[in-house]
Parts: structure tokens; C-alpha cells; sequence
């Protein structure tokens, strides 16, 4: 059948491979990565005819992944970490190039080999960073702003790299290309901003009246391809020009019904890609050299986890994310494999430099969501070991605090609640680690002390012994078991009011003492049946009691 027949089996593969990762509850990324790998023609039995054509395919899921990316962040969203986006990646991509060169020296490459080392292992992979994100439920969060903004800058990086690395024997001839290349790119992508403001939204807006989803998918398909494919042509990146493509349709009308209806699309061609990776592994190779890609693959990911931390603490991140960005941005990515062929087809590098290079880049990416997962853990772990906080109380009411509420959390839960008692006259206190947060709050006016509220000193400085309810806005279970714990040794009758993601979640902390567990999906689905059956006229008493007696329902499955 030949691509037909291709297509067939990697599905079934991936599936069979996505159900053993889903019951040893790992990301899907490595059931399909590991279902490549017994598909590939290294491993025998089963395999696929064409390599070459799945590997087109899958740069469709590439520009597909990129294309949703853009439609859910908008350039407002991005705006808080263009610093460390356009400044501190281009920083982060030179000392990487000389750190791969130092190893390449190290193993006695040559320079030539040793420059495209580093190139090579400067990017990571947005694929893998997404779909871990996605998968930890930290996709909105601060951490993932700061790493998809880095991705982005290192995507557009790939462009340069391909004009110069292959003529890096005549830097002159590749800086004139470059040049050349810079000033087409400019113009294209003006041209796309143009038809992005002014032709795109008309046309959907046309295209929506005609109540017709099938035409609106095919309509949103052709916008994020075609685009890309027009930055393609125009010598940048295919995926690139698709998260274009995306950003500008994200700031019409119909940005969400375009990310609903690409998401399963996406979801089936990233499946190719994430196949057509562990298609590429040979065992054989990494049998014969598992001393030499073992240690590459050490040598690389720490020194690009202590890049990156030391990177983003530079521009002013403090608190989980430094630990996040290294953790999570320590791999290679898939724009490597890429750049890996252009050097192979130039005769820039050799064929077993490149399998190498493709081998150790493989084992970073299926090491990654295991990396990124301790986060939490260590994170909790680290700040038993930091320095006690210099404390901060700001905007406190002169007779101090008595009776009051602590707020464990100053985002977007905490202000909100924080507004609502500010106009009932309660009296309250933030807790919030985040310097760029605290300056925010402080200009509201809201009382509120620097400082993280896991540690003992602060809860005592924020007076928790007199506090009449402690607030754990956070989502993040292990940061809230550690404010629970201390809270519990300072004050054992304390009531404390959580946020959990999950009913796992939810069942720890009710047996952690907690007093009352908010899980936001259940109450936004009471919210939406209360709304419901008011517009259908059900009485308001007739209501509560429903809801009274759906909330009921959950605690008894939480029995612990």
C-alpha cells in the first residue's frame, strides 16, 4: 500500500505505545518515540517502506504544533518575557555554540565539527517542551511563558544557522547571503502581517457566516500551511511562518474556534513526528557507542540546564523557574535534525558525526519529561537549604493584624480574592516569593510580605498564630503540602481553604488536615448547571439544594 500501508501501521504502533506510556503514567511522547523505534528498520519485524516521506509528513506536525501555539499565545501574553526572549536567548545560543565547541576540542574533533556541535546542541525542542508541559498541566503558567518565548527566538535562530554553518569554510560569502536573506524575510514577513490585519479576518468572518465547520477547519488549515510554506519559500523557517500565522489569526474573532477545531489535526501529525524520531534510532549504533553518547548526552544536558538557570536568574527570574528552564530546555530538538541533514548533504560533517549527533539527541528528548517531572520535588527540596528571606512587609495596617486572612499566593486567584475582601473591610495578607509579583501588588496597595510561604518564618511573620483562615491559592501540590505542613506545627486548628487539579489531589490534601479542598473544573461545571437551570427557570432554593447535593456526592468519593 505503499505510504497508505506507512501510515496504518505508525498509527497502530503509536497507539499500542501511547497505552502502555498512559498505564505507567508517563507522557505519550515516549510510548510514540518507543513505537518508532520497534517500527524503524534497525529493529527488524515490522517496518515501515519510506522513511523519507513520513518525515515530510512530520514537518507538518511541526508548523501544525507551532500554528496552535500562536492561535493560544498572543503577543500581549509574550510581552512580559520579550527581555529574556530576544536578549537573552541570542546570549544563550553563542554560550552553548562555545560550550559544544570546548567538548568538541575535548573529543578531539575538529574545529569545523566541534562549531557545528555546538550549533547543533543550542536548540531545544518545542515539541517535546509542549507536549511536556501539556502533560504536567503547567501549560499558562509563568515557567512555560518564559521557555515557549525562548523557543520561539530558537526557532527563528535555525534560519542564520543554515545559511552559515555550511559556509563556514568562506564567512564572508555567508554573511552576504545572510544579508540578503534578512532583508527578503523582512519584506515577506510584512507582507504577512499586511494579509494577517487586513484580508484574513474578512475572509473568516465570511467563512463563519456560512455556518460551515468542515469549510471553517479547512479554512484555518490552508492559513497556518499556506503562510508557512510561503515563509518556506521565502528561505525562512515552514514552521515558523505557521506560528505567524497563528499569532495574527489568535487576534481575531475566531482565534478559539480555530485552535478547537486544529487541536485533533495537530495531535495526529505531532504522532508522526514523535514516530519518525525513534524511526531514526538505531540500537545497533547505540549499543556499539553507548560510552560515547552516554557521556554527550550528560555533558550536554548539564551544561545546558546550568546555562539556562544562570540565564534566566541573570534577567531577574527567580523562585521555581530558573530550576524549570533548566530542567525542561536541557534537551536538543527536532530543528537539530534538520540542520544535522543540511550538513550532511553540504559534506559539512560526516555520516557517523551525524548519527552520533542524531543518537544522543534522541535519548535527551526521551529523558526530558522524566527531568522536567522532578521540578516540584527538588524545587521543595532546594528551600529547606536557602537562606532565610529578608522579610518585607509592605502596606501593613498600624495596629497590625488580628482575625485576619492569609493569602498563600499572590496570581490571579489571590488578587481576586484579595479585591473581594478589600471592599468587605476584612483584614488580610498576601504571601508571595515572586519579586516581579510583589511589585505589582505593592502598587495596588494591598498588604503583603516578600517571602515564600512554605517557610516557617514567614507564616509567623504574616501572624498566623492570630489568623482566622489560612488561603492556598496555588495548584501546585508539593508546594502546597509544604505550606500545609508548617502551617499545621504553628497553629494544629488553623482552617485552611486549598486549590487542587485533580480528585488525587484533592483526597491528599483532606488528609493533610486541610479544611476545604476547591477543585476548579467541578466548580465551573456547578456554575454552568446553576446558569443552566436558571435560564430554564428552576427555582433559586430548588438550585441550591442541587448543588448542595452535587457537592456532597464528590466528598463522599473522596473518602480517604
Amino acid at each position: 500500500m505503499g505510504l497508505a500501508g506507512d501510515i496504518v501501521i505508525i498509527v497502530m504502533a503509536a497507539l499500542l505505545g501511547g497505552l502502555i506510556a498512559q498505564a505507567f503514567k508517563q507522557p505519550l511522547i515516549l510510548g510514540y518515540i518507543l513505537a518508532g523505534v520497534l517500527i524503524g528498520p534497525y529493529t527488524g519485524g515490522v517496518s515501515i517502506s519510506d522513511i523519507h516521506n513520513i518525515e515530510k509528513l512530520a514537518e507538518i506536525g511541526i508548523a501544525l504544533l507551532l500554528f496552535a501555539l500562536g492561535l493560544e499565545f498572543s503577543l500581549r501574553q509574550l510581552k512580559p518575557v520579550r527581555a529574556i526572549a530576544l536578549f537573552g536567548t541570542p546570549v544563550q545560543i553563542i554560550l552553548t555554540i562555545l560550550y559544544g565547541f570546548g567538548i568538541g576540542q575535548l573529543l578531539g574533533w575538529s574545529w569545523t565539527s566541534s562549531v557545528w556541535f555546538g550549533a547543533l546542541i543550542s536548540l531545544s525542542s518545542t515539541m517535546v517542551i509542549i507536549k511536556t508541559l501539556e502533560k504536567q498541566a503547567m501549560m499558562g503558567t509563568l515557567s512555560s511563558r518564559v521557555m515557549i518565548g525562548v523557543l520561539i527566538i530558537q526557532d527563528l535562530a535555525v534560519v542564520p544557522m543554515l545559511i552559515i554553518l555550511p559556509q563556514l569554510t568562506n564567512i564572508e560569502a555567508g554573511v552576504s547571503i545572510l544579508f540578503v536573506a534578512a532583508v527578503k524575510a523582512a519584506i515577506f514577513l510584512l507582507a504577512i502581517i499586511l494579509v494577517g490585519t487586513k484580508i484574513v479576518p474578512g475572509l473568516m468572518r465570511q467563512i463563519a457566516n456560512w455556518n460551515s465547520r468542515e469549510l471553517f477547519l479547512i479554512a484555518t488549515t490552508a492559513i497556518g500551511l499556506g503562510i508557512g510554506y510561503g515563509t518556506y519559500i521565502f528561505g525562512l523557517s515552514f514552521a515558523f511562518g505557521a506560528f505567524v500565522a497563528g499569532m495574527l489569526l489568535s487576534e481575531s474573532d475566531y482565534g478559539y474556534q480555530a485552535l478547537s477545531d486544529i487541536i485533533p489535526l495537530r495531535d495526529v501529525f505531532s504522532l508522526l513526528f514523535f514516530t519518525s524520531i525513534g524511526m531514526l534510532l538505531d540500537i545497533r549504533f547505540l549499543l556499539a557507542n553507548w560510552e560515547t553518547v552516554m557521556l554527550l548526552v550528560v555533558f550536554v544536558m548539564l551544561g545546558k540546564a546550568l546555562i539556562f538557570m544562570v540565564l534566566s536568574k541573570a534577567f531577574g527570574y527567580h523562585n521555581v523557574i530558573p530550576l524549570a528552564m533548566g530542567l525542561g530546555l536541557s534537551q536538543v530538538g527536532e530543528f537539530s535534525f534538520i540542520l544535522g541533514r543540511v550538513g550532511l548533504t553540504t559534506q559539512s560533517i560526516t555520516s557517523e558525526f551525524y548519527t552520533l549527533v542524531l543518537t544522543m539527541t534522541i535519548v535527551t528528548m526521551l529523558l526530558t519529561p522524566f527531568f522536567s517531572g522532578l521540578t516540584a520535588p527538588l524545587y521543595t527540596w532546594a528551600r529547606r537549604w536557602m537562606k532565610p528571606l529578608k522579610l518585607e512587609p509592605i502596606h501593613f495596617p498600624k495596629k497590625g493584624l488580628k482575625n485576619h486572612i492569609i493569602i498563600a499566593g499572590g496570581g490571579r486567584v489571590g488578587i481576586s480574592v484579595a479585591n473581594v475582601l478589600q471592599k468587605m473591610g476584612i483584614p488580610y495578607v498576601i504571601l508571595e516569593y515572586n519579586s516581579r509579583r510583589v511589585e505589582e501588588i505593592k502598587g495596588c496597595g494591598f498588604p503583603i510580605i516578600f517571602g515564600d510561604a512554605g517557610r516557617g518564618i514567614i507564616l509567623d511573620a504574616a501572624e498566623l498564630k492570630k489568623a482566622k483562615l489560612l488561603l492556598i491559592t496555588t495548584p501546585v501540590a508539593v508546594i502546597s503540602l509544604g505550606i500545609i505542613d508548617h502551617a499545621k506545627r504553628i497553629k494544629p486548628d488553623i482552617h485552611i481553604i486549598a486549590r487542587a487539579e485533580g480528585v488525587e489531589q484533592m483526597k491528599v490534601l483532606y488528609s493533610k488536615g486541610v479544611t476545604y479542598v476547591v477543585q476548579p473544573e467541578f466548580e465551573a461545571s456547578i456554575e454552568m448547571v446553576s446558569q443552566t437551570l436558571l435560564n430554564l427557570g428552576v427555582p433559586a432554593e430548588q438550585l441550591k439544594t442541587l448543588t448542595e447535593d452535587a457537592r456532597q456526592e464528590l466528598n463522599k468519593t473522596l473518602c480517604v
